[in-house]
């Protein structure tokens, strides 16, 4: 073997490490964006939920791109100016628009921390895959599916949903046709969810190749769950017209007003037809964490596979969804393939398969595991259920103020943490243009920042209550601020300062919860703990 060169004869390279020059200065420049951060998230309340970028911001954005270096503390400094007050407000406690997680503290330093590590998740023979891979056992657990169960991080439960339709297809059709493609097969494969399933199911069927005329779209009782008569009724109909009915696709907590589709029926219904069972749970399948919840999500351990989002109720930062497979061995169908540069050994960095790009259409894929097992590591699942439950108590409390007051309307039941609402108008196109006006009215006053969707056809106002620093103080300044709002749009008298409320008014306990200071406060007493909400996520 030839010696290496002496030092000295070793030829001169320019630098061309991004490493520092100085780490002593970028670790205190660092530590400054790191306290930046905490300070954004411990003052949350006394900024905007939203507020809308000038102009002269959004055109900042458009300048070509940069050849030369910025100093760093320039760039972080236009990130705390120019970027940050004009997210989307989703960690605010006033956020109330879509299903958005609120994060955490914890989250994101551990998602600091996985940064800096740099994994590929991939596959190979690493920890961080263990770390997965225990996560998905985890989540076995919860929902009772069997050890032979598989799981994935995938960016959101739009992505799970499509790894559990092509999961279901492969295992309808086998794997021959993952070679031949859906168009060289005589079976014409129909799969069935409700009509407020969300969108991501028809887009899966779409990117599948099935196609979303073959999504049976099954209509829905008075509280919005999927008719179990009417999904019977759909696959004898298709079965007789000699299509093949292969997927059931349930709900649990739909994207307008979080109703949980009878699962058990549905699951009743799958295993009599031989269908593959699947439950889409972005943010209603992590109720199983709550044990006053969890039986509302009876049938689920019978699903043969479930999508949901850590991200959403698991208040894990974005993005942190997952497929979780009762059959690993049929998940490894659908996705494994061979290739020389994916070859696999015993030993050395080769090893430790099955890797996660078997389970999935991902090779590049970064460590969105370790911020969910931080959360559940220093959290517990015990805390994060009581957070969920709390967030349900709140909605139901926005609820019950809805029902008790004339000029608003109650639009649909509140099954868990969605409310759907409105002010009422002298007909319905009237009040379709008012409510419209109450959300951007309030969206852009930065009090609070709900959504708008249809109930019935009416446009309702949507308060979705997922966030773990949201109270009942937040959802009764939303209330006040719909009435107020409300009131001077239709030229009625102005909502009085200071409501009366129980709940607009909490109790000693509840302040307490509502504390910015809650990572340092002492644990409540004994006799407050049953009545307190519990403490929102340092």
């Amino acid at each position: 073997m030839q010696s290496p060169l002496p030092p000295s004869a070793v030829p001169a390279e320019p630098q061309a490490s991004l490493d520092p020059a100085d780490w002593s200065a970028l670790r205190a420049q660092g530590h400054r964006m790191l306290d930046d951060m905490f300070d954004y998230l411990s003052t949350l309340r006394e900024r905007p939920v939203w507020q809308p970028a000038p102009a002269a911001v959004r055109a900042g954005f458009g300048t070509p791109l940069p050849r030369r270096p910025t100093d760093l503390a320039d760039a972080h400094d236009r990130f705390m100016t120019e970027i940050l007050p004009y997210a989307v407000g989703n960690a605010h406690p006033g956020f109330m628009g879509w299903v958005h997680g609120g994060g955490s503290a914890v989250g994101m330093l551990a998602e600091t921390l996985a940064a800096g590590l740099n994994a590929n998740l991939g596959g190979r023979n690493q920890i961080p895959i263990e770390v997965e891979r225990q996560i998905a056992r985890w989540m076995a657990e919860l929902f009772g599916l069997p050890a032979s169960a598989s799981g994935l991080f995938v960016t959101g439960t739009s992505m799970a949903n499509l790894i559990g339709v092509l999961v279901a297809r492969t295992a309808a059709l086998g794997r021959a046709v993952r070679q031949a493609g859906v168009a060289a097969q005589s079976d014409r494969l129909v799969a069935y969810t409700s009509v407020c399933a969300h969108g991501c199911i028809a887009q899966a069927m779409d990117i599948a190749g099935l196609g979303i005329e073959n999504l049976r779209k099954i209509p829905v009782d008075d509280r919005f769950r999927m008719d179990p008569a009417a999904l019977q009724a759909a696959i004898d109909a298709d079965r007789r017209a000699g299509l093949r009915p292969f997927l059931v696709a349930g709900t649990a907590g739909t994207v307008d007003t979080g109703a949980v589709d009878p699962l058990a029926a549905l699951a009743d219904i799958a295993a009599r037809e031989r269908l593959w069972f699947h439950v889409d749970g972005a943010f209603g399948a992590l109720a199983m964490l709550a044990p006053a919840l969890a039986p509302l999500l009876s049938g689920i351990e019978r699903a043969d596979s479930i999508a949901f989002d850590f991200h959403k109720w698991g208040q894990v930062p974005y993005d942190a969804g997952f497929i979780l497979v009762r059959d690993g061995a049929a998940q490894q169908a659908a996705f494994a393939a061979s290739a020389t540069y994916l070859s696999r050994d015993d030993r050395g960095l080769a090893a430790n398969s099955p890797w996660p790009c078997d389970l999935g259409p991902d090779l590049s894929r970064g460590f969105r595991a370790l911020k969910t097992w931080f959360t559940l590591t220093v959290y517990g699942a015990d805390r994060l259920g009581a957070v969920i439950a709390h967030t349900c108590a709140v909605a139901q409390g926005l609820a019950r103020r809805i029902q008790a007051e004339p000029r608003l309307e109650l639009l649909a039941p509140v099954a868990l943490n969605i409310v759907c609402f409105r002010y009422r108008a002298e007909d319905a196109a009237a009040a379709d243009r008012l409510n419209a006006a109450i959300v951007l009215e309030l969206q852009e006053s930065g009090v609070a920042a709900p959504s708008t969707t249809r109930i019935g056809g009416a446009l309702a106002i949507r308060a979705a209550i997922v966030n773990h620093r949201s109270t009942h103080a937040d959802t009764g300044r939303l209330f006040d601020a719909v009435l107020s709002i409300g009131a001077q749009l239709t030229g009625q008298a102005p909502l009085p300062p200071g409501r009366d409320d129980a709940e607009a008014a909490p109790s000693p306990a509840r302040r307490a919860a509502e504390s910015p200071d809650l990572a340092d406060a002492a644990p409540p007493s004994r006799a407050d703990r049953a009545t307190s909400e519990p403490h929102v996520l340092p």
